[in-house]
């Protein structure tokens, strides 16, 4: 309660802070910097930034990007998850703005984490350029952000719902932008905040640049690229593929607090030669493994981050010569890992990006051999079960345990009234 009177009195002050005089541009550090990248054309204090950073060289996105945004050119692009994509649209674009001025750049991001994390970025390739960047996304006050945006700064990474809301108090005004950076897009589709992004566009001056990133193209959001964008390059990079088509896949619905219970009684009630579960944390993958072990029923090992490199090899021989049945793991311990003859995989958890989904049931179906998906999810994973959907390009079937003795949550019998009561709006998000 305190913190909705806290907020709703910071949107009520009519007390401005003094716009600040934009500092002036600190001293570049010498050269050499990495060729590879002097070759490509960014700005001396943006080469001293990718110095500190230790990289050499550019990934095929960012080689491919930083001419046409250089240039002023606007990019439709697509890249896997850890390909530098943010460093692609992010290099060029401090390149270009120069010295601290006025506000002129604005990246939108779905959420709060993924922003966060591009401010960090922009922070570090930034360091000798003088740019101010501020993060503005809800959940929190208004205050600080109201500050910073009053005071001044020269790039703006936001969520939709809290960037309107200041654009409605007239705390912002996009007049001034140059580059729009619309940042997975797909994702801002799941979650419902295509209307907000148009609204936030058209509120930008047609003279900009755009730069806009989507895993996927569904109509909704090429009806998007095609208004916002003017003669685009198109930029794609580490092409995702469709999983095998003798994998069939299956959505399990369940409360959070329940998953645990739900799993262990699939394992109970499938009969599987192998079975790989994937967890997104350390956390739980030893949870798990303690639960299966106790049950005394099946092998299991764990992989992960913290096991030590002979644990992880002999925990991966077992499971290949089959005296192990089941594995959990983390994605990045099993990343990498070729495993024939697995026929089932178990995510947990639904993925947080879809590629990872395609990634982790590539385990299974090898070989024309056919192979079970099944995947836990709650209310709030619901935008990450579209985003795959789409991706793969199938509508998964949902099934439920006969005679299990569910907890009641919406999103076992009414998956869209659930969604709306999770993230409120119709069909959309929570302004973030």
């Amino acid at each position: 309660m305190q913190r909705e009177e806290d907020e709703s009195d910071a949107r009520r002050s009519t007390t401005r802070v003094p716009r600040e005089t934009p500092p002036a541009p600190p001293e570049v550090p010498a050269g050499p910097y990495p060729e590879a990248f002097v070759a490509l054309g960014f700005s001396p204090a943006v080469l001293a930034g990718i110095r500190d950073m230790g990289y050499d060289s550019p990934t095929e996105i960012q080689a491919k990007a930083a001419p046409i945004a250089l240039a002023g050119g606007d990019i439709v692009g697509a890249s896997q998850t850890g390909t530098g994509k943010t460093a692609a649209f992010g290099m060029p674009t401090l390149s270009r703005l120069g010295a601290p001025g006025k506000l002129r750049c604005l990246i939108l991001e779905p959420t709060r984490e993924l922003a966060a994390q591009v401010v960090e970025a922009f922070e570090k390739y930034g360091k000798h350029t003088g740019l101010r960047t501020l993060l503005v996304h809800g959940g929190v006050g208004y205050g600080k952000q109201r500050e910073g945006l009053e005071r001044g700064v020269d790039i703006v990474v936001a969520t939709p719902g809290r960037l309107l809301d200041f654009m409605s108090d007239g705390t912002i005004e996009l007049n001034d932008i140059e580059v729009l950076i619309l940042d997975e897009v797909d994702r801002m589709l799941d979650m419902g905040f295509l209307p907000d992004v148009r609204r936030i566009v058209e509120r930008t001056p047609r003279t900009r640049q755009t730069l806009f990133f989507s895993a996927t193209m569904p109509p909704q959001i090429k009806g998007l690229a095609e208004w916002a964008l003017k003669d685009p390059v198109s930029i794609e990079v580490g092409i995702r593929f469709s999983p095998a088509d003798t994998v069939s896949h299956y959505l399990y619905p369940v409360a959070s607090d329940q998953r645990e219970e739900l799993l262990l009684e699939l394992l109970r009630r499938t009969d599987f030669h192998s079975v790989m579960i994937f967890t997104r944390t350390k956390m739980d993958a030893d949870r798990l493994y303690g639960s299966i072990k106790r049950e005394g029923v099946h092998k299991v090992a764990v992989m992960h981050g913290d096991i030590a490199q002979r644990d992880r090899e002999k925990a991966l021989a077992g499971f290949r010569s089959g005296e192990t049945e089941v594995i959990v793991a983390t994605d990045l311990a099993a990343r990498g890992l070729d495993v024939s003859g697995v026929t089932h995989v178990i995510n947990y958890m639904v993925p947080e990006h879809s590629e990872d989904y395609v990634h982790r049931i590539g385990r299974t179906g090898r070989a024309k051999q056919e192979g079970d998906a099944f995947t836990l999810f709650a209310a709030d994973e619901i935008p990450y079960v579209a985003s795959i959907e789409r991706l793969i390009g199938q509508t998964i079937e949902r099934k439920k345990l006969d005679n299990f003795a569910y907890k009641y949550t919406t999103v076992l019998d009414n998956e869209a009234r659930a969604k709306q009561i999770m993230f409120g709006r119709k069909g959309g998000k929570k302004r973030r």
